[in-house]
């Protein structure tokens, strides 16, 4: 078996299944309603939450380009938001995310992570309250295995939440080692990137 689509009725029906249960972790563990069937990586999740996030764009925000980063998001996923966001036009701007002012014009949203770089677990709440005052939407790198201990990002009201489920065990295949998941409200579906089963 790889990691590409099997034709065969029935192993794609007991796929099918398998990333129905897949969701429904995401989602119970997240705090959100709508997760996808996976996406490559956490960096490529990144990235997608950043375009989403910029396709949302309106009122006073609409011309917006500025994208906050956290400096303490993982390395790999700073490097495809650089190659993402380029030709987007897209402004990466690597400061604390707790300092900056979200009601900026220029600003469309955050990014996030927790635990970050350094292994920091931290609550988020007042910044995307913050964020949302400035009408800024969040995105918040995290892990699954974190998520079963603390707070979700769905309570604490980010917009996106993304990462890697490599910490559930998810073997190597010929089609890559990881499997990033995606949640998200429900009012965003129609720009969730991927596929959701269901």
């Amino acid at each position: 078996y790889t990691a590409y689509t099997p034709y065969q009725a029935e192993i794609a029906q007991g796929r099918l299944e398998a990333l129905l249960n897949f969701q429904t972790v995401v989602c119970d563990l997240t705090g959100f309603k709508l997760a996808n069937a996976s996406l490559l990586d956490e960096a490529t999740a990144a990235a997608e939450a950043m375009t989403l996030i910029y396709s949302l764009r309106k009122g006073s925000k609409k011309n917006a380009q500025v994208f906050i980063v956290s400096p303490f998001t993982f390395p790999q996923t700073i490097d495809v938001l650089k190659s993402r966001s380029e030709p987007l036009g897209i402004v990466l701007e690597f400061v604390d995310p707790t300092t900056v002012d979200y009601s900026r014009e220029d600003v469309f949203g955050v990014l996030v992570q927790s635990p970050d770089c350094d292994g920091q677990l931290i609550d988020y709440s007042t910044l995307i309250a913050n964020a949302h005052k400035g009408d800024a939407l969040v995105a918040f790198a995290s892990d699954l295995l974190s998520l079963t201990l603390t707070k979700s990002p769905g309570e604490m009201g980010a917009d996106v939440v993304l990462g890697s489920s490599q910490r559930f065990g998810v073997p190597m295949g010929f089609g890559g080692p990881h499997a990033g998941f995606f949640a998200t409200k429900e009012e965003y579906k129609r720009q969730l990137p991927g596929r959701i089963i269901g």
